[in-house]
């Protein structure tokens, strides 16, 4: 009996995350619309339906979270009439990441007698060189990483880079910012579909909200074709984010930040990642270097009553009627949130309940809701979640 070939590129068995990089060389020239990504994503769910019709079916079909990730060509792209030109001249990269043992075991399956040519609608692309790019892992092992890299990186700053338009979808509208809340909420939906560790998303999110914060960023906008249904609107640049100091009263999530960043690469980051969007790479690559943060600059979150509170006098000024009644409005409404809360003991109430008071506050006073979440540095979506809530107390009494 013929011995079974052995895969150009051996993946452990019990791998759950793995990413190759394959280098591909037009066969001709020829011409592909701007959303060709569309045709890669066609073609690689042929390969798995070759080997494996249901997982094929499932990645296709399945409502949960992709198994995979795809980027989009990467090297000399030439537009032209609205669509690409490819030359036989020229090379081109493209990235395929599996995020489950399922799709990982395809992909071992795949690689013992793996395609010579890509070949698409448009045209045909010979394959030239395999690479692993990612290593192989699982999330067990990313998890018990984390652990060791929360509690040795003292200052807890990490950095991603978006390599493609990266986008998020927000009430059917597209949001091409990189709001903590949005970065990590997509990946904890992939976590939670596919490591065994799952954890409660909006808890987690409310965290995030309170103790991740951007320290710096380098980023622009960036239009792109995602489908045959229009342009996405992303951005693309360096981000590097931080935990304030009272995150670690929460380690268990410190721990989840730096899992999920590692991850991240693996992932890709918001929506259409099977399409090229969300590319994302550790650390910052941009071509303005990281400098080092000032040793006196620490990621701080400043409490509300602090944002509201007045600035020093000098001997012949003097507070306004108007705002010693806004600080006592507030501190009333303060009171009155706490009292309605079901647990009131302990710093998260009462910080809650400060947040509330002054958001309904600063709504009494004409400040529109943008204006409110950039003064106290949240997100717009939760600052006006939390003026609805909090209005709805007030009426129930």
């Amino acid at each position: 009996m013929p011995r079974k070939r052995q895969p150009i590129l051996p993946i452990p068995p019990n791998t759950e995350l793995i990413a190759l990089t394959l280098t591909l060389q037009p066969q001709s020239e020829f011409q592909a619309p701007t959303h060709y990504t569309i045709e890669l994503h066609s073609w690689f769910l042929n390969q798995v339906r070759l080997i494996d019709p249901d997982l094929s079916a499932y990645l296709h079909d399945g409502q949960s979270e992709k198994a995979f990730s795809l980027s989009s060509l990467t090297g000399n792209l030439q537009p032209k009439n609205r669509s690409l030109t490819f030359t036989p001249t020229e090379l081109y990269q493209w990235s395929i990441a599996a995020l489950s043992n399922e799709v990982c075991k395809w992909l071992q399956e795949w690689l013992r007698t793996p395609p010579k040519e890509i070949q698409l609608r448009s045209g045909t692309f010979t394959i030239q060189t395999w690479e692993v790019s990612l290593p192989a892992t699982t999330y067990e092992t990313i998890w018990n990483e984390a652990e060791t890299t929360s509690s040795s990186n003292k200052d807890q700053q990490l950095s991603l880079t978006f390599t493609t338009a990266t986008s998020f979808r927000k009430r059917g509208n597209h949001m091409p910012l990189p709001i903590p809340e949005n970065i990590f909420h997509s990946y904890l939906r992939r976590w939670n579909n596919f490591a065994h560790l799952e954890f409660e998303q909006n808890e987690f999110l409310e965290w995030v909200n309170e103790f991740v914060v951007i320290l710096r960023h380098d980023i622009r906008s960036q239009k792109t074709q995602a489908g045959k249904q229009g342009s996405v609107t992303g951005f693309i640049g360096a981000v590097q984010f931080g935990l304030t100091p009272k995150a670690q009263t929460e380690p268990e999530y410190v721990q989840l930040v730096h899992a999920l960043i590692a991850c991240a690469p693996y992932f890709s980051t918001g929506h259409k990642v099977t399409f090229g969007l969300g590319q994302t790479i550790a650390g910052w690559s941009v071509d303005r270097p990281l400098e080092k943060l000032p040793q006196a600059t620490q990621p701080v979150v400043k409490k509300v009553a602090e944002l509201d509170a007045p600035k020093p006098l000098s001997n012949q000024e003097k507070p306004s009627k108007h705002e010693a009644k806004r600080k006592q409005r507030q501190a009333e409404l303060k009171q009155f949130f706490l009292s309605k809360k079901k647990r009131q003991g302990g710093e998260r109430a009462e910080k809650a309940a400060e947040v509330w008071a002054a958001i309904v506050v600063r709504q009494e006073s004409g400040e529109a809701i943008a204006d409110i979440a950039a003064e106290l540095d949240l997100p717009y979506d939760t600052v006006k979640q939390y003026a609805k809530r909090a209005r709805k107390v007030m009426e129930e009494g």
